[in-house]
């Protein structure tokens, strides 16, 4: 019997297609429609069981109406290659009695003997490939962008870097050394009169010393030594 048509049933879509993506499910739906004047009951297999889960797997669908199937794909961590799927699923249908109801199918129903008609429609899965949360965040932010631009113009929503002409830059820069030049002129000069400063206060102090005692007092040393070692780290500084 070729997929999608029973002298029973009549089943759409003729495959099921998966949205496939790695560690997540997916579902897809088949609709039953009993084109007869009796009931009809059904049964649905797959070749991996494992795999899937149907429901309802078994029914009763009523004269002149429609009973919608839901399969499910269980998460995979492996994507099959060039995602071809080797999977199939075979719906079979049978004769019911009028008023039969889900509780009194049974397998046996379906056990293919003389004189019995047991339609069976297979249906192969093939997989659909779905953007991936990277490609999809690519995209968004390739568009974000696009749409910044757009006529030409930047967006005004996004955040805009403020550019200054190279000639610009270059004299602050100018500037700016010019300033520093100056300060460290200034600050060396200072330093030079505070040292002449202190060498003339040490002659003055060397010469009241020499009057009073003829030679060096402790003192004098001591003040020596201490105007040596502010004149040293001034001279440092500079």
């Amino acid at each position: 019997m070729s997929a999608g048509s029973a002298s029973f049933l009549e089943i759409q879509p003729s495959e099921l297609a998966f949205p496939f993506e790695l560690m997540k499910q997916s579902s897809c739906s088949m609709q039953l429609t009993n084109k007869t004047d009796h009931y009809v009951a059904f049964k649905v297999k797959t070749t991996n069981p494992k795999q899937y889960c149907v429901r309802p797997n078994i029914g009763v669908v009523l004269p002149g109406s429609t009973c919608d199937v839901t399969v499910t794909m269980q998460a995979q961590r492996e994507a099959p290659p060039d995602l071809q799927c080797k999977d199939k699923f075979l719906v079979q249908s049978v004769a019911a009695e009028n008023g039969a109801a889900t509780q009194d199918i049974t397998a046996a129903m379906f056990n293919k003997e003389p004189g019995k008609v047991v339609d069976e429609c297979k249906l192969r899965v093939i997989y659909v490939p779905t953007s991936t949360p990277s490609s999809l965040s690519e995209e968004s932010e390739q568009g974000s962008s696009a749409r910044s631009f757009e006529n030409g113009t930047p967006n005004s929503t996004m955040p805009q870097s403020v550019f200054r002409p190279s000639g610009e830059l270059s004299k602050d820069k100018s500037l700016e050394a010019t300033s520093m030049i100056s300060k460290l002129t200034e600050e060396k000069m200072s330093a030079v009169q505070q040292n002449q400063k202190l060498r003339q206060e040490l002659d003055v102090l060397r010469k009241e010393s020499s009057k009073s005692n003829g030679g060096f007092s402790i003192t004098f040393l001591i003040v020596v030594g201490i105007l040596g070692i502010i004149a040293g780290f001034i001279l440092k500084k500079t």
